[in-house]
């Protein structure tokens, strides 16, 4: 995944059990193999294993008292998970119920990560961003 950029916002289906096609042009850079975690703000946070690796290592050198809420939080909801030959995967219930996920969800890529989103609180979080408040992220990130 060195170097390459998740991108792009992508609405899918989820079966009664969970089962959900994962985006294909996500897959070509993330891999066929990864893990899922709870994300901020009602999502599922999505690594490859490479940078969820990363991310672990950078938690673990924090101090106990910063790092193990982190740890406990990010590690102890982390589920591996591998796109069959259809491309799906298969989300944990515990995970689904933390993001209210029920038949479509929106995954996006964010960058090193993606996220899977109920579509609800997806256009509730993009509704809740103003021009300013876009602008002035822009502004202060020497953008």
């Amino acid at each position: 995944m060195q170097g390459e950029m998740l991108k792009g916002t992508y609405t899918q289906s989820m079966d009664v059990k969970g089962r959900m096609a994962f985006p294909s042009k996500l897959r070509e850079v993330i891999g066929e193999s990864f893990i899922l975690t709870k994300g901020v703000g009602g999502c599922i946070f999505v690594y490859s294993l490479e940078t969820f690796a990363e991310k672990a290592d950078k938690l673990n050198s924090l101090p106990m008292a910063t790092g193990l809420m982190l740890q406990r939080t990010f590690m102890a909801n982390a589920s591996d998970v591998e796109a069959d030959k259809q491309g799906r995967i298969l989300v944990p219930a515990r995970l689904r119920e933390l993001a209210g996920l029920e038949k479509d969800v929106v995954v996006v890529g964010v960058s090193d990560h993606c996220e899977i989103w109920n579509p609800d609180r997806w256009n509730e979080l993009n509704a809740g961003v103003s021009e300013e408040d876009f602008m002035r992220a822009l502004e202060g990130s020497d953008f």
